[in-house]
């Protein structure tokens, strides 16, 4: 029995030796730690996610915010400040959320800019991305966003959270603007709009935007739309699960596939609202580096 007892020990012993080497030496890959025995870990790719209101007021989101004309000559200053910072993150690509199969007519528009054929649209994808991509020398833009033309299981399944909430007094479940800093309209369509109370710079937008507190406070709304339901409905999380994590966890795949070399630096461009699920990819994969824009963004006097 004693040498049983002895050979457990010796057993689980030489086990837990074995383990703190494997530890070790995985430790040391992870930190870049070189002991001769391991290489140092590899560098990794480095993602920089700009969160972003729509500029050219699409009204596509549960809230939008009303922008002004971002063609105005203020504006247009604002948005050059703006991109003369984030050229110090030094992107060598730049990802934009349209689907990549729109990528032949956005590089062609591109190229057009680059001859001066072509005048900037309102959007954020041409007013930033494409001024920041001629300023750092690129040949082209990247369409990353993901969007179902045909989606098999959202036709066969409830998606109507706004409606069953309506119906089933559930509505302080539905998503209202976290901080209404502004006058709160919905048009007919019942499209939401906020108007802002103030005026804020571009850079100052940007800045509020990607704040990491209202990042998470957005998505903490969009994720309590999964709890609308009863009994065996559950048309929140079918959406939450079927469209809007889909959606995002299929972007940050589009977002993969350009990154071609550790060297890159990629920029992506996106609604405000994707930040949180997409860095959350991002940063569970392990495959990435990733920069936060606040770093880079620092308000100033355009008058």
């Amino acid at each position: 029995m004693k040498a049983l007892v002895k050979c457990k020990i010796y057993f689980f012993t030489s086990l837990a030796a074995m383990l703190f080497m494997v530890g070790s030496a995985i430790s040391n890959e992870q930190t870049g730690v070189s002991t001769g025995k391991t290489k140092p870990m590899a560098q990794k790719p480095t993602v920089m996610i700009l969160g972003s209101t729509h500029l050219a007021n699409p009204g596509n989101d549960g809230f939008n915010t009303k922008m002004d004309d971002v063609l105005a000559p203020k504006r247009q200053r604002e948005i050059q400040q703006l991109v003369e910072q984030l050229k110090e993150f030094k992107p060598t690509k730049i990802a934009l959320e349209r689907d990549p199969s729109s990528d032949p007519e956005t590089n062609t528009n591109y190229q057009n800019y680059l001859k001066g054929t072509y005048e900037l649209k309102r959007g954020e994808g041409d007013q930033i991305g494409f001024r920041l991509a001629k300023l750092m020398g690129q040949s082209r833009l990247y369409g990353v966003d993901y969007w179902p033309k045909e989606h098999p299981i959202l036709g066969k399944i409830d998606t109507d959270w706004h409606g069953f909430a309506k119906e089933h007094n559930q509505e302080h479940l539905v998503p209202t603007p976290p901080i209404p800093e502004g006058k709160i309209i919905t048009d007919k369509d019942g499209t939401t709009w906020i108007e802002p109370e103030k005026y804020q710079s571009i850079i100052e937008m940007y800045i509020h935007d990607n704040e990491p507190e209202g990042i998470r406070t957005v998505h903490q709304l969009f994720q309590r739309t999964a709890r609308i339901g009863l009994d065996d409905q559950y048309p929140g999380a079918n959406w939450f699960a079927h469209f809007w994590y889909a959606r995002n966890l299929k972007t940050f795949v589009n977002l993969t596939r350009i990154a071609e070399s550790a060297d890159d630096r990629i920029l992506l461009i996106i609604g405000a609202s994707h930040v949180h699920l997409i860095q959350q990819f991002l940063e569970d994969s392990g495959d990435y580096i990733i920069e936060s824009p606040l770093k880079y963004l620092k308000a100033e006097d355009t008058n």
